[in-house]
C-alpha cells in the first residue's frame, strides 16, 4: 500500500504499534527540488530541517510495535566549505525524542559519485542509523551473518596455538569466537556482520535519482522485521524499501508526497509482486 501525501499528516491515519519495521532514506538537506510545497529537505536552515524530521520519526515511532526498529539512512552536506554534521545532529535529535541510538553503521559506497574537489578526499560513505523504540527488540543476526574469511575445512589444529590470543589469531580473526576463557575455534564459515557495509550505489532507469540500493534495504528488512512482518517507508520514493519487502515476503506500506514518485514506486512494486496497480496503491 501506499498512501499519497504529506508524510506528517499521513502517519497519524495508521493504527498505532502496527509495523514492525521502518526502513528509510529521508530528503537530503538542500540537495534537490522535487517540486512540491513543504517538501523536507528544502529547509532554509538546518535547524529547521532536523526539528521537521524528529516530528516525522516522532509520528513513526507511534505506529512502530515496542520492538520495532528504525533504519535511517542520511548523508551530510557542506555549506561554506564546513561540514554540517547532519546525520549525527538527527541522531541525537532523535534520541533525546525518545529513541534509543542502537549503532551506527557505515556504508561505503566502492562507486560514489566523482567530486571536483581539490581540497579533500571524495566523499564515499553515508550514515545508516539503528535506532529502536525499546531496549528489546527483534533482531535477527543469522539472516545476515557474512561469509567468513576463511573455509570450514582449514586444520582445527591451530585452535590449540591460538586459544590465548598471539600472532595466528590476529591473522585469522575469523576462524574464531574470542570468549572470556579464551579463542574458540568457529566451525560456521560465518561471522556477525560488520558495522561497515560496502555496498555499490544503484543505477535507478526512472524520474527518481535520489534511490538506494536495493541490497541496502535487504539487509535491514531480512535483520529488523519479521517473516511477514510490514515494513514502512515515510518517505517512499521510487518504493525500493517496498519492492524488497515484498520480495523478501514481508507486507508493506510506504507514503510519499510526490504523486508522480508514487506512480513510479507502485508501477515497480506492481510489477515485481504481479499485482495489479490498484491493489497497490
Amino acid at each position: 500500500m501506499i498512501m499519497i501525501g504529506d508524510c506528517r499528516q499521513m502517519l497519524p491515519t495508521i493504527e498505532p504499534e502496527s509495523i514492525d519495521c521502518i526502513v528509510t532514506s529521508p530528503p537530503y538537506y538542500n540537495l534537490r527540488d522535487y517540486g512540491m510545497p513543504g517538501q523536507i529537505g528544502a529547509e532554509n536552515t538546518v535547524e529547521e530541517y532536523i526539528d521537521n524530521l524528529t516530528d516525522v520519526f516522532s509520528k513513526s515511532r507511534t505506529v512502530l510495535k515496542p520492538n520495532g526498529t528504525l533504519w535511517l539512512n542520511v548523508a551530510d552536506t557542506y555549506a561554506q566549505k564546513n561540514l554540517l554534521g547532519i546525520p549525527w545532529q538527527l541522531a541525537f535529535a532523535l534520541r533525546n525524542d525518545g529513541w534509543i541510538l542502537r549503532q551506527d553503521i557505515i556504508w561505503c559506497k566502492p562507486n560514489p559519485m566523482p567530486e571536483s574537489v581539490v581540497d579533500r578526499c571524495t566523499k564515499a560513505h553515508e550514515y545508516l542509523f539503528l535506532l529502536t523504540k525499546s531496549a528489546k527488540y527483534y533482531f535477527s543476526l543469522d539472516s545476515v551473518k557474512e561469509e567468513a574469511q576463511y573455509k570450514p575445512s582449514d586444520s582445527p589444529k591451530v585452535k590449540k596455538s591460538c586459544r590465548y590470543g598471539g600472532k595466528k589469531y590476529a591473522l585469522n580473526q575469523d576462524m574464531f569466537y574470542r570468549t572470556k576463557s579464551g579463542n574458540i575455534y568457529n566451525y560456521t564459515g560465518t561471522r556477525h556482520p560488520r558495522s561497515v557495509w560496502t555496498i555499490p550505489t544503484q543505477p535507478f532507469s526512472g524520474e527518481h535519482f535520489a534511490t538506494f540500493p536495493e541490497e541496502l534495504a535487504r539487509r535491514c528488512i531480512l535483520a529488523g522485521c519479521p517473516p511477514s512482518g510490514i515494513v514502512m517507508d515515510p518517505f517512499c520514493g521510487s518504493g525500493t524499501t517496498g519492492k524488497v519487502a515484498y520480495d523478501l515476503g514481508r507486507e508493506f506500506c510506504g507514503i510519499e508526497l510526490n504523486p508522480k514518485y508514487a506512480e513510479i514506486a507502485t508501477k515497480r512494486i506492481g510489477i515485481s509482486r504481479q499485482m495489479p496497480l490498484e491493489m497497490i496503491v
